[in-house]
This record gives structure tokens, C-alpha cells and sequence, in this order.
């Protein structure tokens, strides 16, 4: 089964950062793949901003050198010098102002056309940027802007973030990005639910027992250890990422698949989160940091090492109960977990179904496990639902716990699109749905805030957790408490 590509209109997609690892790493890759896919038109142009002197010559190059090592370069070689060809450059230092003219007339000459800012720069420059480009009365009925998180470290300085960009954007032009929401299973999960009237009758406290969410990677913080330093898991994954899925999980049916109506439904969830105390803290929440270890490569250094600091309070591993106070999910605790230099990198949905109320099975026949619902975002894409079987072969009845597996990569005859990619053309299409709004990224701030506060006021260091392993035992404790275990892939 192929999938069916729909063009968008041509664009001007300006990139301020346009010379940074972003761009380099996501931002072109998933522009050349679009343009491949014959989905952006090649009259599309691509105008990389930065304060780094260089030519369009130079730029030209430099996108040719970002794309060497990129998949679909390597085997599209007729395009690639036709997608370099595309890229634009303009020297502007956002700071002093120096530049501005460059960048104006060259886009006075497409006025018409969908024109794209992307904000892939540290947020300290955001509300500078949107101010100069009101100013230079740059933003048209059919500008947009995109935010790359961190949108703030705390509700008052996201709230202040928003109130700058909110200045010269309306709320409908502007689009915050994360990127877990453009990922292909996390768009499933919604189909699965509201395409299917297997799974909708029973998607609530009636049937469920609980939902795991994890985000599991096995790499540390390498040159990152600067900024990681300054946020942390909590702020860099669970205060967007983990939440966003979460939202996702819970939320109700919307009226339709409108940017507004699911946003609004995923806020109520977010509003409907029990807040954590400072004195629930330390039972529903666990902190760690890892020490060194080993990875399938070898020796790995611990993060106090990556960071070349003698002592650190900042969270590299995050295990978390989060309850929802409504109708649908009273009693049904969501364990969310992300980590850094874990055993195994996997970003995961597991939802447990409760057991059945009564097994008429003999013992001889073997334990009836609980179904699960199982959504891998990476690697490997796919959906997969445990249930029970009676095991093939003589010998008496033997109960079995099978998946049913569907592995996208196996079920459909396409090339597994980047998250980048989707959310793109979604930005070039008018399309909101899978970004976050300004009331759902302050409510997210909202309820992780106490968090932080208790932390900061207890003064605790994060538990130590070896590189190579699933995090701090007392992670381990937080869900076996309730009596239920942490979903790994070896034990399904």
C-alpha cells in the first residue's frame, strides 16, 4: 500500500538560524524530501538567515555539504543540485539590526506567496525578531511563524514569551512546533480511537488500568551539556513532549479534526490534571542522574562528566504519576518516564487493560494476561495489541499472550517521512492541529511548575542511575508500589 501525496502551494520559508545544527540536521532534510516527493514545488524558495558572513554561493554550498550525508540525497543526485539552487542567503544580526533591507527586498518581489518565518534560534531572540519584522512590515495575510520550544523555562516566562511574539503575530499565524506530535503512530493513536468502534466504548476507567508513556534514549547530553544543564528532563521532554502525548491519550472526542475543536479538548485534560504538592512530590515523582557505565559501543562517561562540573542538581532522567480528575479516567494513574543514557532507546504508549473478572481456564492452562495496547513512535513505527491465545499443538489447552503487530515499514510500500516533514507542510497549508496553542503551553507550565518549586525547596539531589540502564531503582518502586511494572519489550 503506497501513500498519496498532495502538493502544497509554492513558498518563501525564511529560517532564521539558517546556518545552525536545526537546520542542518532537520529543517533542510525534510524540505529536500518534500521537494522530491514532488509535494513542495521547486519554485519554493528557502532564505537562510544568520549573522555568519557569507554569499547565496556560499550558503548554496554549505546546504550541499548539510544534505551529504542525508538518505534521499544520496539516491536522488538529479535533484540535488536543483533543491541547493532553491536556497537563498541574508546576512542579519537580529541583535544590532544590520540587515534588514537585504532580507526586505528580497522578499518584496513574492508578496503573494505563503511566507513562512521560522524561529529556529534561542528564544531570547524571538521577540526582537517579530518586532523587526513587523516593523519592517513584513508580515502579510498570508504570513505564519514558527516557535521551536523551549517556549519559556516557568508560566511567567512563557506567559512573557507569548506576550512579545503575541505584539506582532495573531494566535492563528503562529505555530509551535513539537516535533513528537508530526510523528506517524502519534496521528494513528487518533485514528485508532476515533476510526474504530473496537477501541472508543472501552477507552476509560471502566476498562483501562492504567497508561505508560515513554521516552527512552540511550545517548547523554554530549555537546548539549551547556544548555541541558540549564533545563533539565522535566522542562526539555515532560513539560512538552510527554504531556503533548498524554493530551492525546485522554482527551475526548472533538467535533471534528479542526485545529480548534481537538486543541480544546486536549487543554480540558491538561486543566484536569491533579496538581502535585510539595509533600505528593517525593511520592509521585522520581529523579536521576546518570553515572558512568557502558553502551553497546563501550565505556560511557557519566553526566557530571559530559557537563565538566564537579556537582549538578539537574534532572537527566524523569519517572512521574500523573492522575486525571474527570469522568473518564478517575482512578487511572498515567506513568510517564524519559531519560537519558537508558538501556535501550524506544518512545512508547502502552495502554493496560484490566484484567478479566473471572478466568475459566484451569490452572494447568496457564495465566490469562492483561491485554495492552501498544504504540512505538520510534524506531521502528507501528501498533501492536497483546492478547491472549490458545497455543497451537496437542497436548491439552495452553494459554498464550500473541500480538497482533503492525510494523508501518512492513505494511505500507512508503518511505517512513520524518515528523519534520509533516508538520512543514502543515505550517504551508494553514494547518494547526498538531501545534501547540498559546493556553495549552501555559497550562502545561501551569501544572509543572509546583514541581520544580518543590524541588528547588527540598534541595534533594537526583538518585544516581548507571549509563546502560532503565533509570534509578526508586523509579522502579514508583509504579510497583501500585502493583504494576514498567512495560519493556522483552517481557511483552
Amino acid at each position: 500500500m503506497s501513500s498519496r501525496i498532495v502538493p502544497v502551494p509554492e513558498c518563501d520559508l525564511v529560517i532564521f538560524g539558517g546556518t545552525g545544527d536545526l537546520s542542518r540536521r532537520k529543517i533542510l532534510p525534510a524540505l529536500f524530501d518534500r521537494v522530491i516527493d514532488g509535494q513542495l514545488p521547486d519554485t519554493s524558495r528557502i532564505i537562510g538567515v544568520s549573522r555568519t558572513k557569507m554569499t547565496t554561493g556560499d550558503y548554496r554550498a554549505w546546504t550541499q555539504d548539510a544534505l551529504g550525508d542525508h538518505e534521499t540525497a544520496k539516491n536522488s543526485s538529479s535533484h540535488f543540485e536543483a533543491f541547493c539552487d532553491q536556497a537563498h542567503y541574508v546576512c542579519l544580526d537580529v541583535e544590532t539590526g544590520q540587515g534588514w533591507d537585504a532580507l526586505t527586498q528580497l522578499l518584496a518581489s513574492h508578496e503573494d506567496r505563503k511566507r513562512i518565518f521560522y524561529l529556529a534560534v534561542g528564544p531570547e531572540l524571538f521577540g526582537g525578531i517579530c518586532r523587526a519584522i513587523d516593523a519592517q512590515g513584513l508580515i502579510t495575510e498570508n504570513t505564519r511563524l514558527v516557535m521551536e520550544k523551549p517556549i519559556g523555562r516557568d508560566l511567567a516566562s512563557a506567559r512573557a514569551l507569548n506576550d512579545e511574539v503575541a505584539a506582532a503575530f495573531q494566535e492563528d499565524q503562529i505555530y509551535r512546533i513539537d516535533h513528537y506530535l508530526g510523528k506517524e503512530t502519534v496521528q494513528n493513536l487518533m485514528v485508532l480511537r476515533f476510526a474504530n468502534m473496537l477501541f472508543e466504548p472501552i477507552w476509560n476507567s471502566a476498562h483501562i488500568d492504567h497508561v505508560q508513556i515513554s521516552v527512552a534514549e540511550t545517548l547523554g547530553v554530549g555537546t548539549r551539556a551547556g544548555y541541558y544543564d540549564r533545563s533539565g528532563a522535566l522542562r526539555d521532554m515532560v513539560q512538552n513532549h510527554l504531556l503533548q502525548l498524554l493530551c492525546l491519550v485522554a482527551m475526548e472526542p472533538s467535533m471534528s479534526m479542526d485545529a480548534t475543536a481537538v486543541r480544546d479538548e486536549k487543554l480540558k485534560v491538561l486543566r484536569a490534571l491533579r496538581p502535585v504538592t510539595r509533600e505528593s512530590a517525593s511520592n509521585q515523582i522520581v529523579r536521576g542522574q546518570y553515572l558512568r557505565g557502558a553502551s553497546a559501543d563501550g565505556p560511557v562517561p557519566g553526566y557530571l562528566d559530559e557537563l565538566g562540573s564537579a556537582e549538578s542538581n539537574t534532572e537527566t532522567f524523569v519517572a512521574l504519576k500523573a492522575e486525571i480528575e474527570n469522568w473518564r479516567w478517575a482512578g487511572v494513574p498515567f506513568y510517564l518516564r524519559t531519560g537519558k543514557r537508558l538501556a535501550t532507546r524506544a518512545s512508547e504508549i502502552v495502554v493496560s487493560f484490566k484484567a478479566i473478572p473471572h478466568s475459566i481456564f484451569d490452572g494447568g492452562a496457564g495465566t490469562v494476561s492483561e491485554n495492552k495496547l501498544i504504540l512505538r513512535l520510534q524506531p521502528d513505527e507501528g501498533v501492536k495489541l497483546m492478547i491472549m491465545i490458545k497455543d497451537p499443538g496437542q497436548g491439552g489447552l495452553r494459554l498464550r499472550r500473541v500480538p497482533l503487530d503492525m510494523t508501518f515499514a512492513e505494511s505500507f510500500d512508503v518511505r517512513a517521512s520524518d515528523a519534520y516533514e509533516r508538520l512543514l507542510m502543515d505550517v504551508v497549508r494553514g494547518n494547526q492541529t498538531l501545534f501547540m496553542r498559546r493556553d495549552e503551553v501555559e497550562a502545561a507550565w501551569r501544572w509543572i511548575d509546583p514541581i520544580l518549586q518543590a524541588w528547588d525547596e527540598t534541595e534533594e539531589r537526583p538518585s544516581s542511575y548507571t549509563a546502560g540502564t532503565w533509570g534509578p531503582t526508586a523509579s522502579v518502586a514508583l509504579i510497583e508500589r501500585d502493583g504494576r511494572t514498567w512495560h519493556e519489550e522483552s517481557g511483552v
